[in-house]
């Protein structure tokens, strides 16, 4: 399939272009570590209730974005401003409390090997106090809402890897998050079960009426699940779009990207 093929995500009346508010804002963040500059003066905007997709190549800097807008890290310039809130001004315990209003599915489910499904999914459920009775109720609603039934009990050893995937995006809607950040969530999985946890997340997004970013490799994905798409490139961010306008940018590098050629700026530079 080309990439004039691939298909795109119907619009929604919460994305961006229907709402002005900014859910989460990068001005001029900039990150290096030993000496070597990841994100290099960063400006982005997340509108509330977008799905925002992040595209590049390894190590151009896309989970480094993603743990400066929770607050796993800090920059070393600039600053990240979320629902109105500059995180550079919140002490640990602040930005521990504010990281609830954010659910994150980590590449591969990401699981604790040594608790059950339950377990998982009621981790966040657990450190943030609520009652047994409480948290075995929302950990089941959660199973539901990713199409998983009896396998409360479960090891994450005895899952396939689809399986490990939903578990991990049943945890990251736990606590109901206003934003939801999902990294590679399709890396790894064969072409059918991709398509099933795209449609999961497509899902979820309405059914959370809640602001996305995620960050992925799949192009196929990317315009499945994406408002906007937005690339990095050498810790920059060199295009951002809506789908139907990113497969057409002119942007040599872009190109290359999306038609996954060899030889191109991308290799070059």
């Amino acid at each position: 399939m080309s990439v004039a093929d691939l298909p795109l995500r119907a619009p929604r009346p919460s994305a961006s272009g229907s709402n002005d508010k900014v859910a989460i804002s990068l001005r001029g963040v900039t990150k290096s570590f030993g000496g070597r500059m990841v994100l290099d003066h960063v400006d982005l905007d997340v509108m509330e209730g977008e799905s925002l997709v992040i595209v590049g190549g390894s190590g151009t800097g896309k989970s480094v974005t993603i743990k400066h807008m929770i607050g796993l890290l800090a920059p070393d310039e600039g600053t990240v401003i979320v629902d109105g809130v500059d995180l550079s001004t919140l002490d640990n315990r602040g930005i521990t409390e504010f990281r609830r209003r954010f659910g994150m599915a980590f590449q591969e489910g990401a699981l604790f090997d040594s608790l059950t499904v339950a377990g998982n999914v009621g981790f966040a459920l657990r450190r943030a106090g609520w009652e047994p009775e409480r948290i075995r109720a929302r950990v089941a609603q959660c199973l539901d809402q990713v199409h998983l039934e009896g396998v409360e009990n479960k090891m994450p050893a005895e899952l396939s890897g689809g399986m490990r995937r939903r578990v991990g995006l049943a945890r990251a809607i736990a606590l109901e998050p206003r934003i939801l950040l999902l990294d590679e969530p399709t890396t790894g999985l064969d072409p059918v079960i991709s398509a099933v946890i795209e449609d999961l997340v497509l899902e979820l997004l309405d059914q959370l009426d809640c602001t996305a970013v995620t960050i992925t490799h799949d192009m196929e994905s990317a315009f499945k699940i994406a408002d906007r798409i937005g690339m990095l490139h050498k810790g920059k961010v060199i295009a951002l779009a809506t789908p139907e306008e990113f497969r057409s940018l002119p942007d040599a590098r872009v190109q290359q990207f999306l038609q996954r050629r060899a030889h191109g700026p991308l290799t070059e530079e």
